[in-house]
């Protein structure tokens, strides 16, 4: 049951008012896309610890950067922060006076008690009457103040847990990424169905008409937003998910197989929450029983992401045991609300996906020191080894460097590979927009330690003695219905009316070298 919570009046007038309580403080929320319900925090959960110091130290550092971010109803948070944590130290020395005091009526009050049991001093009874009253009303002053300083630490928290990360000094600032580079592609010299001049098929042609994909059966068992892999497209989705594995493995991650449901304040402390109480999240949650109400909610994870993060999730990690480098496939689940236009149908925007995952701990201490790996170290090698995965399967990339409106809550810096998909391309007077093809296939973040904050996910020993917040980094390594979308695309021989399936994906597939029916 929720407690009263009292607002601060100063000493002198708090022994002759009568306090009002406040509300409860409001409790942090975590939104799904069909309804909003309180996030219940068992007492086994994770404790939280935002840096509530640097924060205070620069609010107005935070406060721009929620601008930045596209938070604008988070920019005032830090200033809040701010205020609630000057009135938490002024209350703390304000309780001092009370404390010592009633500690010395204790004292007098035991000694004067002893006295009167042995004597029976009438005068005694009255000086015992009057220091019972003044404790009484020092105590009940006292835990006014107590109160009022819990609902600013309380508060405090809550906000400074709702604050995006800082961004990284390579983030561009606003709405417009950076090209970092290209692969498998010249712009100068694009592929030939640019300038052919019939219009490219679709994935979803192509997928239907050499029976790999089946949307149609979905909509009837599920509705829109789900598909059926057939024949060689099943297939090709297991051979992808092998292929990926096998080179982050080779790269030294290690692979796990992650479950694909999870508490949803494990999900909330990874950063995946709305950017204002009017944004959607897009997670499903799991719906409760009237009996489960009082569990805690549990939601289908949106990506490994988030059961990767939480399997240190209130565990020290020894610093020599660092990096940590892992990898998971598992099934993804997004509610993906928003646009139904012609480059979200088919497989690229769809309500549940196979996802190869990669997720990383570093040492969170600087270059300088003796950590031998950080974060940017590690971010690296995600992008080292998305950039051989999609290089192998001869798709055309572009390389970016996402910019702040683009950041989710946890991340500090964000780098994207999209993907030149033939049938986004528009055409216009004389040219071709290539701008509008490019779909994202993979993703890469550095969170610094956004996460093992929210986790409370620690460092012990190793290069410091001191304990830390270890770094995360996450990537994509293989995003399945997107890639196989571009794989039909890119691989469509059109006069021949087959696929040609990549090379390093024909050991997984039996061998199978070209999927249609003319395959001479």
């Amino acid at each position: 049951m929720a407690t009263s919570r009292t607002p601060y009046v100063c000493l002198n007038c708090r022994l002759s008012n009568k306090l009002n309580p406040l509300s409860p403080p409001i409790r942090r929320r975590f939104t799904s896309s069909s309804y909003r319900q309180q996030v219940i925090r068992p007492a086994t959960a994770p404790k939280p610890t935002p840096n509530i110091k640097h924060i205070c130290q620069n609010a107005d550092v935070y406060s721009k950067n929620c601008i930045d971010r596209n938070y604008p109803s988070h920019a005032e948070y830090p200033f809040r922060i701010q205020q609630l944590s000057e009135e938490s130290r002024r209350l703390d020395q304000d309780l001092k006076t009370p404390r010592s005091r009633i500690k010395q009526l204790e004292q007098t009050i035991a000694k004067l008690a002893r006295q009167n049991a042995q004597q029976g001093d009438t005068n005694s009874n009255e000086e015992l009457a009057r220091l019972r009253t003044e404790a009484q009303q020092l105590k009940e002053e006292s835990h006014a103040v107590t109160t009022r300083k819990s609902t600013c630490t309380d508060e405090v928290h809550r906000l400074a847990l709702s604050l995006p990360n800082l961004s990284s000094p390579d983030t561009p600032i606003g709405h417009d990424p950076k090209l970092v580079g290209y692969i498998n592609f010249d712009p100068q010299s694009p592929p030939e169905y640019v300038s052919r001049p019939d219009p490219p098929r679709s994935h979803v042609a192509i997928g239907t008409s050499l029976g790999l994909i089946d949307f149609t059966s979905s909509t009837t068992t599920t509705g829109w937003g789900w598909y059926f892999l057939t024949n060689e497209g099943a297939l090709l989705e297991q051979a992808l998910i092998q292929y990926s594995l096998n080179v982050a493995r080779r790269h030294g991650w290690k692979p796990v197989s992650p479950p694909s449901i999870v508490y949803s304040y494990i999900a909330e402390a990874c950063g995946f929450q709305p950017r204002d109480q009017h944004n959607e999240q897009q997670i499903w949650a799991i719906e409760q029983t009237e009996k489960d109400k009082s569990k805690p909610q549990r939601s289908l994870a949106g990506t490994a992401e988030i059961p990767l993060a939480a399997m240190y999730a209130g565990r020290d990690i020894p610093g020599s045991d660092l990096p940590i480098k892992l990898v998971g496939a598992s099934r993804c689940y997004r509610a993906e609300a928003g646009s139904r236009g012609v480059d979200t149908k088919g497989l690229y925007r769809v309500h549940e996906f196979t996802k190869v995952e990669l997720f990383g701990w570093s040492d969170s201490l600087s270059p300088d020191t003796n950590a031998t790996v950080t974060s940017d170290t590690l971010f690296a090698d995600l992008l080292s080894i998305q950039s051989e995965i999609l290089t192998s399967l001869n798709l055309p990339c572009r390389i970016l460097e996402m910019p702040t409106t683009d950041l989710g809550a946890s991340a500090s810096r964000k780098q994207d590979i999209e993907v030149l998909f033939p049938s986004r391309l528009r055409s216009g007077p004389g040219n071709v927009d290539l701008e509008s093809a490019w779909g994202e296939v993979t993703s890469s973040s550095i969170c610094t330690d956004y996460q093992s904050r929210r986790l409370g996910t620690r460092v012990r020993g190793g290069a410091a003695k001191e304990s830390r917040f270890p770094h995360t980094v996450n990537g994509t390594a293989m995003a399945v219905p997107r890639v196989l979308a571009a794989i039909l695309e890119n691989g469509y021989d059109v006069d021949r009316g087959v696929v040609v399936v990549p090379p390093v994906l024909r050991n997984w597939m039996g061998g199978i070298e070209v999927i249609g029916k003319n395959k001479s």
